[in-house]
């Protein structure tokens, strides 16, 4: 048995109205095929570029090892000059990725690469971010902390991208406190023997190749696995559902703060009490879905 996914609406091009009506204002993923082709990044962005113009930085790097709680917030597992991981990436399979990484910050030429697209929702320019990844590297199942509407540009390889909506949390094993689901939980290929919620969340997939963007509504979970060797490129807008807005508030301010202060006080016990409740809590909901 798998998971409950549909596959994610694919256009070739979309029109401002066109988006606004059929995917913006109904809160729907989608993914637009050629939206790019006239952005030089089309053409230009791959490895070998981006090792020839960013090689000298040290990039930070991230697997996917459990969260502890002596690690501060997207802590860094290693460092790496970006020509040297640039060809670990072409050379071998790897579990490092490096996510968030400043496009504006560290190689402020690439932003002649690319434009800010006209959707009708105002884009945070400061924060276009770079993600980069190795075969069958993944991300743990997330949303993101300020719940903002995605655009998800890719380039080089494929990568499979997996969305629930936050409707279907209750399904997603959540950590307590957290914006993440239990880290053993393998989203590619989910034992839906060990986590029978699972069953009953109803999601998305969609397969990214070069040059699509996928649009990841407001809030929306997230799970991006590389096929191959790739990177992508996230442009964000706010939300802007005063609910999701608000939540946003709350992690930034609040949350974040307090999970960093119980891990302080607490140890490895805070983050086991939280794996251990995010079963509990779940398995309860689905006993009462039944009754």
């Amino acid at each position: 048995m798998e998971l409950n996914l549909e596959q994610i609406p694919r256009e070739k091009t979309l029109s401002k109205k066109e988006f606004l009506h059929k995917y913006f204002k109904p809160q729907k993923p989608v993914v637009i095929e050629h939206f790019i082709e006239d952005w030089p990044a089309y053409s230009k962005w791959d490895f070998d570029y981006i090792k020839e113009i960013a090689g000298n930085k040290t990039v930070p790097l991230y697997d996917d090892r459990p969260v502890r709680h002596d690690e501060g917030f997207n802590e860094p597992h290693a460092k790496m000059k970006m020509r040297d991981y640039v060809d670990l990436l072409k050379r071998e399979p790897t579990k490092y990725r490096i996510f968030l990484w400043n496009v504006l910050k560290e190689v402020p030429m690439l932003q002649k690469d690319f434009k800010y697209p006209d959707f009708g929702l105002r884009l945070m320019k400061g924060l276009p971010m770079l993600f980069f990844g190795g075969s069958d590297s993944h991300t743990f199942m997330h949303y993101d902390i300020d719940l903002a509407n995605i655009f998800h540009f890719h380039f080089e390889g494929k990568k499979q991208c997996i969305l629930f909506p936050q409707s279907e949390t209750k399904f997603l094993y959540k950590i307590p406190h957290s914006l993440i689901t239990r880290e053993d939980i393998d989203f590619a290929n989910p034992d839906l023997e060990k986590w029978p919620a699972l069953k009953h969340a109803k999601g998305h997939v969609a397969q990214l190749e070069h040059g699509n963007l996928l649009y990841i509504p407001e809030g929306y979970w997230h799970h991006m696995k590389y096929m191959t060797p790739g990177f992508s490129m996230s442009l964000r807008a706010i939300p802007r559902k005063p609910r999701n807005f608000g939540k946003a508030i709350y992690n930034i301010f609040f949350m974040r703060h307090f999970d960093n202060l119980m891990r302080k006080m607490k140890g490895q016990k805070w983050i086991d009490w939280k794996n251990e409740r995010a079963v509990i809590r779940t398995h309860r909901l689905l006993v009462e879905k039944w009754r």
